[in-house]
């Protein structure tokens, strides 16, 4: 697509579904519904330093689903599901975000959500995985040889980088130091990970759609951590509906989403190939075993 194409496209996109059918009152307030942003790759949970990466708009998603559905449709972008709320009035009708990040936020803030679909990357897949990272001068060049080192996890409601590198190093027979550590954000990991002392035996857990923003933001420079394992793929963004809209909603939204195939300048600002899938379609639950967040 040009350039022109690209902007006539994106400027349509508030008026895709102007002759849609319109919600026949099933939950939808004179408030309409509120979507809440937890995907880390949106614009303002990301930053702007890999050129057409980590800047997906759902502000126009949030246009595209008031045409479908025939209501306004309130946005709100958060790391965390509970500070959204504080911001929207305590409501959650859809939340689309990393599927156990929003599973445990779920739990946490007793909202009832149900996952409905999951969104495709640039390729198409609907997975993620941790990378267990060590620096670039150290010993190690496999995951066997992390025997006895301390490794700094992410938070535990991050499947990619806290179940799964537990199971991966359970599954290799690889005893690594008993002291746990779990550090927040991928940035941190590796900045923690490359101050420690000359010689201590260290390793990081990030997530794989992490590194190029690492390296572009210039946390890190390119090669300065070695990767040398890989852990299972697990589901990465899924849209969630709250459980207390009315089935016939819920239905809707689902339909809704799952058209966002149809429209190209949609799927580019979203940085998405085939829009969202259906949980029945998507690789990330048929290719691997997906870890499930569960509630401490």
């Amino acid at each position: 697509m040009d350039r022109r194409s690209f902007v006539a496209g994106i400027g349509s996109l508030p008026f895709l579904y102007a002759g849609s059918q319109v919600l026949a009152n099933a939950n939808a307030t004179d408030e309409g519904l509120t979507l809440v942003i937890m995907d880390p790759m949106s614009a303002p949970l990301a930053c702007a330093c890999v050129q057409g990466y980590a800047q997906r708009k759902y502000e126009f998603l949030g246009k595209f689903l008031e045409q479908q559905l025939g209501t306004k449709v309130n946005v709100y972008w958060s790391g965390a599901l509970s500070s959204a709320m504080e911001e929207s009035k305590g409501r959650a009708d859809i939340v689309i975000g990393k599927r156990s990040v929003v599973v445990a936020d779920g739990l946490e803030s007793k909202l009832p959500l149900s996952p409905i679909a999951d969104l495709t990357g640039k390729d198409g897949k609907t997975i993620q995985w941790g990378l267990v990272v060590v620096r670039k001068d150290d010993a190690a060049k496999k995951l066997e040889d992390l025997a006895g080192y301390q490794i700094l996890f992410g938070k535990k409601e991050c499947d990619e980088k806290y179940a799964a590198p537990k199971q991966l190093f359970a599954a290799k027979k690889v005893a690594i130091a008993e002291k746990e550590e779990c550090v927040g954000a991928c940035s941190e990991a590796v900045t923690n990970l490359i101050d420690m002392e000359p010689g201590t035996k260290a390793a990081a857990v990030i997530s794989s759609y992490a590194k190029p923003l690492l390296e572009g933001c210039g946390t890190i420079q390119k090669g300065d951590v070695r990767v040398v394992g890989e852990t299972e793929k697990v589901p990465f963004i899924t849209a969630f509906v709250n459980t207390s809209l009315s089935e016939e909603l819920r239905n809707k939204i689902a339909v809704a989403l799952l058209n966002v195939k149809s429209e190209p300048a949609l799927l580019t600002v979203l940085e998405t190939r085939d829009g969202f899938v259906s949980l029945s379609d998507s690789a990330s639950d048929k290719s691997e075993q997906p870890v499930t967040a569960k509630k401490n």
